[in-house]
């Protein structure tokens, strides 16, 4: 179960992630407030929200929209979905789990600061 710093908003899945990955964009930086994000994506289908959230809706690089759902008490962003309905995505610090499936695909890494550095078993996308 991933859930926000209060506990209010939870975001409980059923299944293993379709994807774990990292993204080094600025607006993820941002959002985060560190260097990169990291965010495991679900099947929608495998997700259950309970409690109350406020969403942001931020268009990206390329147009593509992205809905960010954040607990309005705490301020923690606990998923969002873009244009693709078929999944959602949920940061990876949300699961407050050290045992989380490791990422498998690192994007945007030409905005990727110069002293971090990714497993080399990773899939890597520019």
């Amino acid at each position: 179960m991933a859930s926000c710093s209060c506990g209010q908003l939870q975001a409980r899945v059923s299944g293993a992630p379709v994807r774990v990955s990292v993204c080094h964009c600025l607006a993820c930086q941002r959002r985060t407030g560190s260097v990169f994000g990291a965010q495991a994506r679900f099947p929608r289908a495998a997700v259950t929200i309970v409690g109350t959230c406020t969403e942001y809706v931020r268009v990206g690089d390329e147009g593509s929209r992205a809905t960010f759902a954040f607990c309005p008490r705490c301020g923690a962003t606990v998923y969002y979905a873009g244009d693709d309905a078929e999944t959602i995505a949920i940061p990876v610090g949300a699961f407050a789990d050290p045992a989380f499936p490791a990422p498998t695909v690192s994007v945007y890494e030409e905005r990727m600061h110069p002293w971090v550095h990714m497993p080399h078993d990773m899939e890597h996308i520019p």
